[in-house]
């Protein structure tokens, strides 16, 4: 075999080490799922081998899940219909849950000695063991996270872990996808043991020469933790965490529904009948094409791009060893956390050393949160914390392999920055702004370089999220775009690179779901409805509390500068006015200052101004499920269609950037796939026909650019003519 090395001690047991060869990680691939049931024949039938222990033979973990590259390729094969498809995916799927059930009613003892991260798939073939050792380490996470891209566990997870923990604890972890550590493990029963990491597998063994070969649920004494679907405590379990999953998804996920009928129908049959329900609701999901989708653009696409694939090629590697970083606020203290957390030499600039130290404190307080948590010792905590240097000298800058400019957006500040700064870097050093909106070519004017200048946008809070976009000004070249890259990867966010324009893409398509949030507030709707049905969509929050969230003061400045660059040319957004009396006249600036279009008490939960109606009288106050499809197929669309204008203007060209960028950057509706995704999975020609109606009924910003209307004629999709291979074909 060549994943799995045997190795019969003295006492009769079987040492298994996991061990993909050319991976940095253990995967279930498709090979590893042929051999598993070599491996179960072996120790089920050598005389030689009372019992086994199962163990990685990587230090990076025990098993990452499955292989999904293999899933999407199974995916992406040549088209059959949807019996055939189904069948093959369930044979495939079946293989792997008859070799986990055959290890565990082997009759020998067999035990996990996880000595790294077990997630999804990975942790499936721990639960399958008699008996699960973990190694003492906070780093180690072991877990089922498979609903995070739009699929539930198939391999046994949802059977094995409700009959472990009882149904309320599964299926709260398996709905978020959470990790345990290995002491919380233990405490809620997944483990059995937890162990000073290095010996696992002894403990592991000890366990084995005593053992008991069969699991809990194999003994005829079993009881169902927590009780069933039929059991009093067990019936409230169900009937709430079926409306709790509606409220949380909107029925927008199907495996989260496909999940709940498998625990269900699961839990009230023998094992060997619960693995062929699981894996019938994980195949029927596994084809559907919210899961197709998020396994593209979140796993998949999401891989690539951390890897560096829209890097320049022929550039030599670059690592950016000291970074400094002009601006304290929240914003350049979350970037100097991160690139500490990373090992690079920071120093952290502001106009007094009072700010300077403030935005090296926010780091200081996120780094103690790790301590606190285990997660980071005293002395690591100390020694990242000395790689910030907060001061007020710009002599610090020099030696800098990268300036991040992170200062208020105002044209003037930025351009007096930029020319400190680069007065003391050296001629190859790379500067980077993190401006939101600001195009870059118009800031690289400040600069002597502009082929050294660059755009990295970094999202707020910077220590969450992953996303970062760089932008190309006109003058930008190869060598900057390829340096700003391997910062990026090495600080362990997704880079994705847009060409400049105006709120460049994320920013651009982001305001759009504000902007027809607005104009549904202008044209009557209630505004409880229009967030409630932002939600409805898939995105994180309502338009108008999420326009709370990014500052309608910010909104407004923002909407003021842009009518004054472009003058004549300028078209107010519907709603903009009520805006603009919120800020200028009643000081409402969102929820940075407790006022907005909701109110935020000290205390309880925010509501809804009372004031607002007065601005932005209510005319339509019921909803129909007509109305709430117009209203989402609005919010959703309006997105679409600027992610679409920007790939005909040019500032993106590569789908998997606009779909990752979208979901990442401003949380566009993960069940979608992205932006692009759900243009393609509609239809060129559908999604052309439906906003040519709404911009006949709402607007010209619903108009579609040519490029779509193309494609429609042409039966073509994004992906189809503008990924990776179509370009090399």
């Amino acid at each position: 075999m060549e994943n799995f090395k045997i190795e019969v001690d003295a006492d009769g047991i079987a040492l298994v080490t996991f061990d993909v060869p050319g991976r940095s990680m253990n995967t279930i691939t498709s090979k590893v799922m042929e051999e598993i049931p070599l491996l179960v024949e072996r120790i089920k039938t050598d005389a030689a081998i009372k019992g086994a222990v199962i163990t990685s033979g990587k230090a990076t973990g025990f098993c990452a899940g499955a292989d999904l590259g293999d899933l999407g390729g199974a995916q992406s094969a040549a088209p059959v219909s949807e019996e055939a498809a189904l069948k093959a995916g369930f044979d495939r799927s079946w293989r792997l849950q008859g070799s986990l059930r055959a290890l565990e009613t082997c009759g020998k003892p067999v035990a996990a000695a996880i000595n790294g991260l077990a997630l999804g798939g990975g942790l499936e073939i721990t639960l399958a063991c008699h008996y699960r050792v973990v190694g003492d380490n906070p780093k180690i996470q072991l877990g089922l996270p498979e609903t995070k891209v739009g699929l539930f566990p198939g391999a046994g997870g949802t059977q094995r872990l409700p009959r472990l923990i009882g149904v309320q604890a599964a299926l709260m972890q398996i709905s978020e996808g959470k990790s345990w550590r290995p002491q919380d493990a233990k405490g809620a029963g997944v483990v059995h043991e937890v162990v000073p990491a290095g010996q696992e597998v002894e403990a592991a063994k000890a366990w084995v020469k005593t053992g008991k070969a069969v699991q809990p649920w194999d003994e005829k004494s079993f009881k169902l933790p927590g009780g069933g679907p039929y059991h009093p405590a067990g019936i409230q379990v169900f009937i709430m965490g079926n409306a709790l999953l509606r409220k949380q998804s909107y029925g927008n996920y199907p495996a989260l529904t496909n999940m709940l009928k498998a625990v269900y129908e699961g839990v009230q049959v023998p094992m060997d009948a619960a693995l062929r329900i699981e894996t019938r609701y994980f195949v029927k999901t596994l084809m559907t094409p919210q899961a197709k989708a998020m396994i593209r653009s979140l796993f998949l696409s999401k891989q690539e791009l951390d890897k560096g694939a829209v890097r320049p090629a022929g550039v030599p590697k670059s690592e950016a060893k000291k970074v400094t970083v002009l601006g304290a606020g929240m914003m350049g203290a979350g970037i100097a956390y991160v690139q500490a957390m990373a090992g690079i030499e920071t120093v952290l600039i502001d106009t007094t050393q009072e700010a300077a130290d403030k935005g090296k404190e926010y780091a200081k307080g996120l780094i103690a949160k790790r301590v606190s948590r285990g997660q980071m010792t005293q002395e690591k905590a100390d020694a990242t914390l000395a790689l910030i240097t907060p001061t007020t000298d710009y002599a610090h800058v020099k030696g800098s392999d990268l300036v991040i400019e992170a200062v208020f957006e105002n044209r003037d500040i930025k351009a007096e920055v930029t020319k400190k700064a680069e007065a003391q870097l050296a001629e190859d050093a790379v500067f980077g702004s993190n401006t939101s909106t600001l195009p870059i070519s118009g800031l690289a004017e400040a600069s002597v370089r502009p082929e050294n200048f660059i755009g990295i946008h970094f999202f707020s809070p910077v220590d969450k999220m992953m996303l970062v976009e760089i932008i190309m000004g006109e003058k930008t070249g190869e060598v900057a775009l390829a340096k700003a890259i391997d910062y990026v990867t090495k600080i362990k966010k997704t880079p994705i690179v847009v060409n400049d324009s105006r709120g460049f893409y994320t920013s651009r398509c982001f305001s759009t779901y504000l902007t027809e949030g607005m104009a549904m507030l202008k044209e009557g709707y209630a505004p409880a409805m229009i967030d409630n049905v932002g939600r409805m969509t898939g995105m994180p929050r309502g338009p108008l509390e999420m326009h709370d969230d990014v500052a309608l003061d910010l909104s407004y400045k923002i909407g003021q500068q842009t009518a004054k660059d472009l003058g004549d040319k300028y078209v107010p957004n519907p709603g903009e006015d009520i805006v603009a009396r919120m800020v200028s006249e009643l000081g409402r600036y969102g929820r940075k200052n407790k006022k907005g279009f909701y109110d935020y008490p000290e205390s309880g939960p925010k509501s809804l101004w009372a004031g607002l109606s007065d601005l932005a009288p209510v005319t339509v106050s019921e909803s129909t499920p007509e109305l709430v499809e117009e209203l989402k197929t609005r919010l959703l669309y309006r997105q679409a269609v600027e992610a679409a204008r920007c790939w005909e203007e040019g500032v993106i060209d590569d789908p998997r950037e606009a779909d990752v960028g979208a979901i990442l950057g401003w949380g566009f509706a993960p069940w979608s796939g992205g932006p692009v995704t759900l243009i393609d999975q509609v239809g060129a020609a559908k999604f052309v026909e439906t906003c040519d109606r709404l911009a006949s009924q709402y607007g010209e910003r619903f108009k579609v650019p040519q490029l779509l209307r193309d494609m429609a004629a042409n039966g073509e999709s994004f992906y189809g003519r503008f990924s990776a291979k179509a370009k090399a074909a």
